[in-house]
């Protein structure tokens, strides 16, 4: 416990000094985002055993919603966020309906086919822009105090809506919510015989999911001014599960160590291989599923004996 705390306060320490260490915050930015969009997937799969094959669904929604609230309604950052989250939690219990009722691969298909129905609906509605998305999103003001034109002001916001999305995954897992979805995932039988009604707990989980999903897709939306198909694209959400198995499924610092790693690589390598990129990423994968079963800081916990 006294080392998790100790390595926590280090990690915090080196996020709060990240403006003065010349580091691109845009890209740390992204980065956090993306991370929370990885935590809100393991709290999926790695809490709740649900694979979901289009978790994109979410985080996309929710990126064009806020463009759509800060162009057209010009809502400040706080609401548009807000919406798209409400927004994404909303479709969460739409498709959470229709998918908690299957089991591993018939699960994850079903949420591979409603997301690219979400995929099309975002290419064909009127208001996305199509294939160009929604351009010259603005960041605006805070609560009408925090001007968020500056990206270090910017940063703090994103960093600390980050660690409040963390924070949060760690009580909802560690709740007797938490337990019982745990037990639900290693034993399903048991759970019934115990009197739980484990659809209405696996429905919440996919909820809270969804939700915290649009929270990383509408603050993206904001820090980078612009939502794209990209955002709801299948590729995303082989990348959200690419994030947290390299990381470490069932982790928490995992899925956004796993997050570090990929948007790092996709940053400075595209402009040195190209599109070989994918091909190299694909291939750090392959090694660190052969080396790390249980993901990097899975593999770990179990070195330094930690359960």
């Amino acid at each position: 416990m006294r080392s998790r705390a100790v390595l926590s306060a280090a990690a915090l320490a080196c996020a709060l000094a990240v403006p003065f260490t010349g580091v691109y915050p845009v890209f740390m930015m992204k980065l956090l985002c993306l991370a929370i969009f990885a935590c809100s997937f393991n709290l999926l799969l790695g809490f709740g055993g649900m694979l979901s094959f289009g978790h994109a669904a979410f985080f996309g929604a929710a990126a064009y919603v806020c463009g759509w609230l800060v162009t057209e309604r010009h809502a400040g950052p706080a609401l548009a966020v807000c919406g798209g989250a409400l927004v994404a939690g909303a479709l969460g219990i739409v498709i959470g309906l229709l998918a908690i009722r299957r089991r591993g691969i018939y699960l994850a298909m079903v949420t591979l086919a409603l997301a690219q129905l979400v995929y099309f609906l975002c290419l064909e509605a009127p208001f996305t822009g199509g294939e160009n998305g929604l351009q010259g999103v603005g960041r605006g003001v805070l609560f009408g105090l925090l001007p968020l034109k500056s990206d270090a002001v910017l940063y703090y916001v994103v960093l600390a809506a980050f660690s409040a999305v963390y924070v949060l995954v760690r009580r909802v897992v560690h709740s007797p919510y938490g337990q019982v979805l745990k037990g639900i995932r290693e034993n399903e039988q048991r759970a019934i015989s115990l009197g739980y009604s484990i659809n209405r707990y696996r429905l919440l989980a996919f909820v809270l999911s969804a939700t915290l999903a649009g929270v990383g897709g509408a603050i993206k939306t904001i820090v980078l001014g612009f939502a794209t198909l990209s955002d709801v694209s299948q590729s995303t959400s082989g990348e959200v599960i690419l994030m947290t198995l390299l990381g470490g499924i069932g982790t928490f610092f995992g899925p956004v160590l796993g997050a570090g790693v990929v948007v790092t690589l996709q940053e400075y390598l595209s402009d040195l291989v190209g599109g070989w990129v994918t091909v190299i990423i694909g291939a750090i994968f392959v090694a660190g599923v052969v080396a790390f079963r249980r993901g990097i800081v899975g593999e770990f916990a179990r070195w330094s004996g930690e359960p």
